[in-house]
Order: C-alpha cells, then structure tokens, then sequence
C-alpha cells in the first residue's frame, strides 16, 4: 500500500466532498432567505444530483480509457465555484445552474480519484474505507462550517467556502510531481493475476452481478439522499429543534458515517466485505424507523448518529465489490456506483419534496423506510468475487484459448 499517496487522495476527498455537503447544508438558508418551498428546496437537491448522476459514470468511462489525473483538482475547484456561485445568485434558476455546476465538479473528481485510490491501497478493504472516509468527513464538517460562515455573513458571503479548494489546488500543483517521482501510476486492479503452470488469469466483467449492485446502491441513494436533505428541516420545523441542534444533527449523521465507513472497512477485511454490508442495511431500518418515531429533537440526533453509522457499513466495501465485478472497468463501475446509483435519490429528490409539501415529512420519511427495506432485500442477495481465486479465463501467457469456469462465490 502506498500510504503516503493515499493520504494525500483521501485529504483531496476531503476536500471535494465538503462542497456535496454544503448543498444540503445550504438548504434551511436558502429556505429562509429566498422562501423556498420543499418542491423548491428539493429542487436544488436535484441540481447538485441530476446532471451529476448523468456525468460521473461518462467520466468513469474517460478514466478508464486513460488516467487524467488533471480531473481531480479541476473537479473540487469548479464544485467550489459552483457553490460560491449559488450563494451571490439572486434568482432561483441562476442558483439551480451554479449548484448544478458543483455537482458536475463532484462527479468529475470521483472516477479518477477511486481507481487511483484502489491502485494505491490494492485489494485492502480498509484502504478503501479510509479514502472513502475522507469524503464522508468533508461532509461531516460542511454544516458547521456553512453556520460559521453563512450564519455570520448571509448567503452572500457563501464565496468564502471556496477557500478549502483553493488551498487543495495549490496542495495538488506542488504535490503532483512528488507523486509521479514515487511511481503513482494507477491501474486497473486485479485484471491479470499470475495463475499456475505460468497461466495468466484475464477476469470477464459480470455485468449481471454489478447490475444487481446498482440496485441496491439506489435502495441506499434514496433514502440517504432524502433523509440528508431534509434532517435539518425535520428537527427544526416538526420536532421544534433549535437551527443550531438541527445543524448538529446533520454533522452529527455524517460523522457516523465516517465511523461506520472506517468500521465496514474493517469488518471487510476481517470477516468478507458482504458482512458489513448485510449489517449496515439490517441495522439502518430500525435506525430509521426510530428516527420517525423520535418524541423530540434530543432523541432525533441519537437516532440520526445510529441512521449514518449503519449506512455508511456498506459504502467501501460496495465500492471494491463493484470493481471487481466489472475489473476492467474500475473507473466505469466507480462512475455508477458513486455517481448514477447514488444520485437516484436527488433525481427522485422533487417528488418526494411535493410530496412533503402536501403530506408533511414524516409520511415522506416512512416512505424512505419502504425504500430502504427494498435495498435490504437486495443487499442480502449479493454474492462476493474473489478475483485472486477465480480459475474463469485463465489462458497461457502466449495467448491461446481461455479456459471456462464460474467466477462468483457466496462471500
């Protein structure tokens, strides 16, 4: 594992996915400065999530074709402006289109950013956590910085919220070279493996088996997306939280994600990456449910620390197991994983905002919970692949005829 390199990715994570938690972060500023409706409000969700659900698996594909190390910091910095964008627009279609903007930046960073990641960290689950850590603490430090700097200078100081990107991008300019001069060089993980006789092993993407992924990673979009966009709302407004507990509620969700990430990270390496999956879905439904039980605030920001610890069991596992179903395409299944999946949720984001509107969030919410056992149901249908062991296209090093085979395991 080259730690070092690694580091530095997982910091750059940091970074970008700071400006993905600004957007739900931003939310109860915009509502309460320019009188958004939740249909209005779960608007801008989409705008962070559509076009960005459209682009990233695109930009997966670029990656794969040909490492363009150069879509990482170019990715935090328009996300960046993006955001600093929205707070100095006035009207709500400029302020779509500049949050729009930041979730094209977000998508761009990902796919490069993954697969140089599994190249640094290998097949270590926990690697992969830690990188994926990185971003789940960027959004876990977003809210409090969005009351910091937005709740002492309006939306209009949002621009200072650029600042992180900025200081990365210097980071990554006087970095960039280090890390070429220690070999980075990210590749497509586990493609060949050295077999017996001399054989080499040439792993076929399972397309059925990912596609089975990406259902259950929408089961996980969903929910998370929803839950994210309007915890601050729900605790503030129908549990009659302070914008301060509320704020705290939503740092406190991302928080736990980032233990829950490093913790799935090491139950995947220990036990198999399908154990933190299967429990971090079991255990996010009565995590949820008693979030839509909650009598107060107090008890909402309990339930909301439980609710991200057990979503986020399953997110670097997911993101390994989607590698290797399709290994030559790490940067596509990183693409849609985090970018397609995912962002189901802010696609479907304005109907679940009407449907707040009209019904109140707690019925919104229990919907989540029906979404969410649908993804449980899923997830306990996955089956791991275990690369390193797979006999499937072994063919000798001139060349010649693949042998046949199964690839899947029960994990």
């Amino acid at each position: 594992m080259k730690k070092g390199q690694l580091g530095f990715l997982t910091s750059t994570h940091a970074v970008n996915d700071l400006y993905q938690g600004f957007v739900p972060a931003l939310l109860p500023y915009l509502a309460s400065e320019r009188h958004y409706s939740y249909a209005a409000t779960t608007g801008i969700t989409l705008a962070a999530t559509g076009l960005s659900s459209v682009v990233q698996p695109v930009f997966g594909v670029v990656a794969d074709q040909r490492y363009r190390g150069w879509l990482i910091p170019a990715g935090f910095l328009v996300a960046a402006a993006g955001i600093a964008l929205a707070g100095v627009s006035g009207s709500y279609p400029l302020t779509w289109l500049a949050v729009a903007l930041s979730g094209i930046g977000v998508a761009a960073y990902h796919p490069p950013a993954t697969s140089a990641a599994r190249a640094a960290g290998g097949s270590s689950q926990q690697a992969m956590s830690w990188f994926s850590v990185g971003g789940t603490v960027g959004g876990s430090l977003a809210p409090p910085l969005v009351t910091l700097v937005v709740g002492a200078t309006g939306l209009s100081g949002a621009w200072l919220l650029a600042t992180p990107a900025a200081v990365m991008a210097a980071l990554w300019a006087l970095s960039g070279p280090w890390m070429r001069l220690r070999g980075y060089e990210p590749a497509r993980p586990l493609v060949r493996a050295s077999g017996a006789g001399g054989r080499q092993a040439v792993h076929r993407d399972d397309w059925r088996a990912f596609g089975r992924l990406a259902a259950t990673t929408v089961g996980w979009s969903v929910p998370y997306v929803t839950t994210t966009s309007f915890l601050s709302l729900y605790i503030s407004r129908d549990l009659g939280g302070s914008g301060a507990v509320a704020a705290l509620a939503l740092t406190a969700f991302t928080a736990a994600g980032a233990v829950g990430t490093l913790l799935g990270g090491w139950l995947g390496d220990r036990w198999g990456r399908l154990v933190p999956v299967r429990i971090g879905y079991l255990a996010a439904l009565p995590a949820l449910g008693a979030l839509i039980l909650a009598p107060g605030a107090g008890v909402a920001l309990v339930c909301a620390l439980l609710f991200g610890l057990a979503m986020f069991l399953p997110f670097a596992p997911q993101v390994t197991l989607a590698q290797d179903y399709l290994p030559n395409r790490p940067g596509t299944a990183s693409g849609v994983t985090l970018g397609l999946a995912m962002s189901v949720g802010g696609l479907l984001s304005p109907l679940f905002g009407m449907l707040a509107d009209a019904r109140g969030l707690t019925v919104t919410l229990t919907g989540m919970l029906a979404v969410l056992a649908v993804g449980c149901v899923l997830a306990l249908r996955l089956r791991d692949r275990d690369l390193s062991a797979e006999a499937v296209g072994a063919v000798p090093e001139d060349g010649r005829e693949p042998l046949a085979g199964s690839a899947v395991s029960d994990g």
